[in-house]
């Protein structure tokens, strides 16, 4: 199948989707363009005897998509650049110490408590796997999604102090956690199972590190080109080159693509830099412009986690795990923003029940799933990924329904 007819059934698809949720099930636009996409998905499946044709395209266009390419290298940077154009930078700068710890000592402490518990509940389940390939597994759903927080959480009534904190982690720790994910994968690959420390050292600070310090510069050049004119489509034009050049950068240099990205989209959507590089006009279309990609992007983004339903492997035990691995990715998440908010409450004030709304606000979503379809064969790729899936349609559909519910209870008590 030729990549305009994928993209032509996928914008047709997220179209009919987004107005069918618009016009009668008014849900926030991320979860019901999902939920319709699955129970699309659902009806084609039973009704496949009858209608073969088509079930066997959408088939076919969904085994065509590589989703871990379309979404790491390709969506994610616009997404994430797009997520922090339009964040509180002030309000980030106050909360960067909690924000840097949840993201880094947060995504480590959480991969290592779901990857012991995940390895105790499948061997009591009678479906022994190796420790480190349930700690890929740990590595994988620890990061809270961005795009699936930035979608939801902010229709939700939370707190501006405590959505700039669950936001900005977001859009730190999925950076921290792919390269968590990658030194785990290199283990498992291994023969000796074993990764020398300093490799472990230098590909974490090269990532990382990089990444951020290609965000500054990719930011700051593009302030530069758009303080030197006022020409509003010119300077929308910058900003696209800005995600589409640093992506390709990203990857020559072999740094984080999506810090790169998200520390361009804020120093880019900083308010001093609006300022003085944006005149009202420009900044009204740059705004409307990533608003409006952002929509179609994440549009299609979960039309295609709905579709996955298709290529996924059932088994009883994998439907148990995936269940049980709720409960206790719910609970990883709880004891691992435990220590720092007790440090930083009394400093920073923290807003009543924080660990609890950021456990439950704290919602998985595509990039896990990409991550997931990476892992190999002997990685128990079909296990993990059926897990990761359930866990996915739970944290978007369950706890992002819910969220608005919990915070608006939880005020009521204090």
């Amino acid at each position: 199948m030729d990549i305009f007819t994928i993209i032509t059934i996928l914008i047709v698809l997220s179209a009919l989707f987004g107005f069918i949720n618009e016009r009668f099930l008014r849900l926030p636009h991320t979860i019901g363009v999902m939920i319709i996409a699955i129970i699309f998905t659902g009806g084609l499946y039973l009704g496949s005897a009858f209608v073969p044709k088509l079930y066997n395209t959408l088939e076919v266009l969904i085994r065509s998509i590589n989703f871990e390419t379309v979404l790491l290298d390709v969506m994610l940077g616009f997404l994430l650049f797009a997520g922090a154009l339009h964040t509180n930078f002030d309000q980030l700068k106050v909360q960067r110490y909690p924000i840097m710890i949840f993201a880094t000592a947060g995504v480590l402490v959480s991969t290592f408590i779901i990857g012991f518990l995940m390895h105790w509940v499948l061997d009591l389940i009678n479906y022994p796997v190796s420790l480190i390939y349930c700690l890929l597994f740990g590595a994988l759903i620890s990061p809270t999604d961005p795009i699936a927080v930035l979608g939801i959480l902010k229709q939700a009534g939370v707190p501006k102090k405590l959505e700039t904190k669950i936001v900005g982690e977001s859009l730190f720790n999925d950076g921290v956690g792919v390269v968590v994910f990658i030194t785990l994968f290199e283990i498992a690959r291994s023969s000796e199972a074993a990764v020398d420390f300093t490799e472990i050292l230098v590909l974490f600070s090269v990532e990382v590190l990089g990444g951020i310090a290609l965000g500054l510069v990719i930011g700051f050049f593009a302030y530069r080109l758009m303080k030197a004119i006022d020409d509003y489509d010119i300077e929308v034009l910058i900003t696209l080159a800005a995600v589409m050049g640093g992506t390709l950068a990203a990857h020559y240099f072999h740094v984080s693509g999506p810090l790169a990205m998200v520390v361009a989209g804020l120093f880019v959507g900083n308010d001093r830099v609006r300022a003085s590089a944006m005149s009202d006009l420009t900044e009204l279309y740059v705004d409307k412009f990533w608003e409006v990609l952002d929509l179609i992007l994440n549009a299609i983004l979960f039309v295609l986690i709905g579709l996955e339903i298709l290529i996924l492997h059932y088994e009883p035990s994998y439907l148990m795990a995936g269940l049980i691995a709720i409960p206790l990715i719910l609970i990883a998440r709880y004891l691992s923003l435990l220590g720092p908010i007790q440090f930083f409450q009394k400093k920073l004030a923290f807003v009543p029940n924080t660990n609890l709304i950021m456990t439950w606000g704290g919602l998985r979503g595509g990039i896990s799933i990409a991550l997931a379809l990476s892992l190999t064969e002997t990685m128990e790729r079909d296990l993990f990924l059926m897990v990761t899936y359930i866990v996915v349609i739970f944290s978007i559909v369950v706890q992002g329904l819910t969220v608005g519910k919990l915070v608006r209870r939880l005020s009521k008590q204090t």
